[in-house]
């Protein structure tokens, strides 16, 4: 097996050691609440500087970073505040992923992989590839026997998305064809992004499962527009590469056939919020969907002359098969009676085969065509795939940006299920982990089934845990704050000031109590919709279900002058948990990797950086291979 030296599970039993010594000391910072921020008088509770020197010191260019052999002392005074800012960024830097010397290089693994083969100048490199439109590190390989077509996710996606798209579908397609695998199970698949991606540009077969009726659903008709939009592209760039022309040839085409270019490429809505919207757009020829409403009549009359129309020219385009046609299309878009109409314009050798394959046969037909299936499940570590997939085969298991759980749960799913071959997963919202080892007895009471950290017998055999707060820093975008995006802190302070006037004012309510029972303090989007701060205060107010109506407008108003001079102290504090996150994060990811090194079938292991962290916080991608 041809890849990069594994990291050893003492390795990372080691980092995982050092990292939670680490965490041991400096999580007190990470776990304040930004809402008991004045409230708790946080700043003066842990921080022995003022917030100017804060913010210049971890906003500055990355200096001198020599790293001690142990954490520094001199980050904390004898009252165990902070007071050497430059001790705490360099001593934070030396203890986040790509520091700790245990993450394998992407473009290493690639080579490693494909040995020589550098990136389509190989002919050998072309014909192993054939079949995948691979793309290595951006670069199209083009086959041996002509130009290939290759779908550039940016002309139906956002920017990040297509970022994520296009390197994650570079990483599946490489141990796809290396393990010798075609059907991938994209978990938490969404909108079908990345699913719709495999499927079209690289044939491979694949199942998208999510827990949302509405995603897949809404999956399922915009991959049926998509497709469209693909056989335009596909058909577009092929003529151009042959008779090296300007795309204004389509538009000599008659007005009869497949829909234009922009016209299919506008059916398909960045984000997809206008899928629903866009149902019932016309074009010069829309496919046939299925519709029990109609009887078979009355569907004739209407899609009989459009039909013959259409099969013509995909006949003419592509020598009479109809599998390229059927290639991409979805199972929702094409119906059994649209089948028995394109009879009519075949040769009667052509009929007379079809009379006699029948229904089962076509039926198969249209299954093997959908090499995307969207399907609605919620998936946990005990569900049986052999259930929702009938002919599940040796199989890759991924899952791009998966909440929460859901990322732990492939991992245990990957290592339980003999079928699936290779594992690649990106994990997010780490918030919404399930701790094992959390104080807290709510989080108990709402867990089922295994939690979600610790999963490596290594971290659980000491009881560690981060606690909520600290999970929720771990999704703090450091590099994009260090660029200039920053956190937004009015928000944050008009929370935090919205927590004194509670307690001072409503402390020894029935509501307050309540509230803090429950700690239900998250109040929603009130500050997107709130035209000042008193507006602000009155929303949220309201919402908690307490009577504002003895207070004035004057004397809220008095709270945001009185706070408004400390509004630094959040910043400032936010960028000290900001410097955490790339830590927090690390021992989440490395007690992943930790669980599949424990695991006796499997045979490597490794944690990859896919993305780029400006574009895509949650960059690392957790990879197993079975042995």
């Amino acid at each position: 097996m041809l890849f990069p030296a594994d990291v050893g599970l003492d390795l990372v039993q080691s980092k995982i050691k050092s990292l939670a010594e680490f965490l041991d000391v400096y999580l007190k910072i990470a776990n304040v609440h930004t809402v008991d921020f004045y409230t708790n008088d946080v700043w003066n509770q842990f921080v022995a500087l003022p917030p100017e020197a804060v913010i210049s010191q971890l906003l500055c260019p990355q200096g001198d970073r020599t790293a001690p052999e142990k954490i520094d002392a001199s980050v904390w005074d004898e009252s165990e505040k902070l007071r050497d800012v430059a001790a705490y960024k360099r001593v934070t830097q030396d203890h986040s992923l790509p520091n700790l010397g245990v993450c394998t290089s992407l473009n290493d693994l690639l080579q490693e992989m494909w040995g020589n083969k550098q990136k389509g100048s190989s002919l050998e490199c072309q014909h192993d590839l054939a079949g995948f439109g691979y793309s290595w590190m951006g670069i199209i390989l083009i086959e041996a026997t002509g130009p290939d077509v290759f779908l550039k996710p940016s002309t139906f996606m956002s920017s990040k998305k297509s970022h994520e798209v296009e390197l994650m579908s570079e990483v599946i397609v490489s141990f796809a064809k290396y393990c010798s695998i075609q059907q991938v199970i994209d978990i938490g698949s969404g909108k079908g992004y990345l699913s719709s991606y495999l499927s079209m540009q690289y044939g491979l077969n694949v199942y998208g499962i999510d827990s949302s009726s509405t995603n897949t659903s809404g999956a399922n008709e915009r991959n049926r527009k998509l497709k469209r939009y693909w056989k335009v592209y596909q058909r577009q760039t092929k003529r151009q590469n042959q008779h090296n022309s300007a795309p204004k040839n389509l538009e000599e085409e008659p007005a009869n056939n497949m829909e234009s270019f922009e016209e299919a490429k506008e059916q398909i809505s960045l984000g997809g919020e206008q899928e629903n919207s866009l149902q019932n757009q016309s074009s010069h020829i829309q496919t046939p969907v299925m519709d029990t409403s109609l009887d078979l009549e009355t569907s004739e009359r209407s899609n009989n002359v459009v039909s013959a129309q259409f099969v013509g020219s995909i006949e003419t385009e592509f020598d009479g098969t109809d599998n390229l046609f059927l290639e991409f299309l979805s199972t929702d878009a094409v119906e059994m009676n649209s089948l028995s109409r394109k009879k009519r314009d075949l040769d009667d050798k052509e009929k007379e085969r079809r009379k006699t394959a029948g229904l089962d046969a076509k039926a198969k037909q249209i299954k093997e065509a959908n090499l995307y299936s969207p399907l609605t499940l919620h998936v946990t570590s005990t569900t049986e795939l052999q259930d929702i997939i009938s002919d599940i085969k040796d199989s890759m298991l991924v899952g791009l940006h998966t909440c929460g759980d859901l990322a732990s749960d492939i991992l245990r799913i990957f290592v339980t299920k003999q079928e699936l071959k290779v594992v690649c997963s990106v994990g997010c919202c780490y918030h919404l982990l399930s701790e094992e080892f959390e104080l807290s007895d709510d989080s108990k009471e709402c867990c089922h089934g295994p939690w979600g950290f610790p999963m490596s017998q290594y971290l659980r055999s000491s009881s560690w845990h981060c606690g909520r707060n600290a999970r929720m820093s771990a999704c703090l975008p450091l590099e994009r704050v260090t660029f200039g995006q920053g956190l937004p802190s009015e928000s944050l302070f008009y929370r935090a000031v919205l927590q004194v006037i509670i307690k001072e004012h409503f402390g020894n309510g029935k509501a307050y109590t309540t509230l803090q029972r429950t700690k239900n303090k998250n109040i929603g989007k009130i500050y997107s919709k709130s035209s000042s701060f008193v507006d602000y205060i009155r929303k949220s107010v309201e919402k908690l279900g307490m009577d504002n109506s003895k207070m004035s407008d004057s004397l809220i108003q008095g709270y945001y002058d009185r706070y408004m001079p400390r509004m630094k102290e959040l910043e400032a504090f936010n960028l000290l948990k900001v410097a955490l996150s790339p830590c927090i994060e690390g021992l989440i990811l490395l007690d992943r990797l930790c669980y599949l090194k424990e695991q006796e079938n499997v045979a490597w292991s490794a944690l990859v950086q896919l993305f780029d962290p400006l574009k895509s916080p949650r960059c690392y991608a957790v990879i197993g291979v079975k042995k």
